[in-house]
């Protein structure tokens, strides 16, 4: 496998941490993910798979390890810290401030593992006004705008079934990890990789965010078609009007 003697340490829960660490996982790497006490609360959602698992676990947690640990407990912290001591990457997902409170911060990691890869899925980025605000997937589509251009015309606005800012946020995660890989195999360094739910909210929007900047139009809600592309319009009429030719 390509990451093959990689070790990822994964400190995250629900969907956005866990993805991403899941495709680092599925490239070959060893991935131990830490989950406190009570567990990722992404045991408890979906259908029942095992006694402590369910589906969205299960869809979100392949190839890794598990270890449980308290870390406002030392002899855990102390485990924690032991984990990291040989890590190539770390990421997490945790609400603004509670690395830095735990120890697990970037600064105070990098210092202490020069060569670490520390990844931190954020929910409004490191910097600007709402940096230190916690986010959530239906949150994050309607301050990105998704949930305007998702419906029927017709009907009101709705969000996108599928987690899909949890999830590309995830993914731009793991491919920020690789290019640190890239960069650590030049310079011998580490570095820290910052992505965000707001930010991957702004990138899936970047078409209907061009068009409005040209035509000065708020895109309209469609049903199942794109206006600037005649093949997916066709299709689309096929879909909402299956007389129509």
């Amino acid at each position: 496998m390509m990451l093959a003697g990689l070790k990822v340490v994964e400190l995250g829960q629900n969907l956005a941490g866990p993805y991403g660490t899941q495709i680092l996982g599925d490239l070959g790497a060893e991935v131990i993910k830490v989950e406190r006490p009570t567990g990722d609360d992404a045991r408890g959602w979906g259908a029942q798979v095992t006694d402590d698992t369910t589906t969205m676990y299960q869809t979100l947690n392949r190839n890794k390890k598990s270890v449980t640990l308290d870390l406002k407990d030392a002899a855990d912290m102390a485990r924690m810290m032991g984990l990291l001591d040989d890590a190539d990457i770390f990421l997490h997902n945790l609400r603004p401030g509670t690395p830095a409170k735990l120890g697990l911060g970037a600064e105070q990691l990098r210092a202490k593992f020069p060569r670490l890869i520390y990844c931190d899925c954020g929910a409004f980025g490191h910097i600007g006004p709402l940096k230190d605000q916690p986010g959530y997937e239906p949150l994050m589509q309607a301050y990105g705008g998704l949930v305007s251009i998702n419906g029927h015309p017709d009907g009101p606005v709705a969000r996108v079934a599928v987690s899909l800012i949890d999830l590309g946020t995830g993914m731009w995660t793991a491919i920020g990890a690789l290019a640190a890989l890239h960069h650590r195999n030049q310079t011998g360094e580490g570095c820290t990789i910052n992505t965000s739910l707001y930010e991957t909210a702004l990138a899936w929007g970047n078409y209907h965010m061009a068009e409005y900047k040209i035509t000065g139009s708020v895109p309209a809600r469609r049903p199942s078609r794109r206006g600037a592309i005649p093949s997916f319009r066709r299709i689309g009429w096929a879909i909402y009007d299956p007389g129509r030719q």
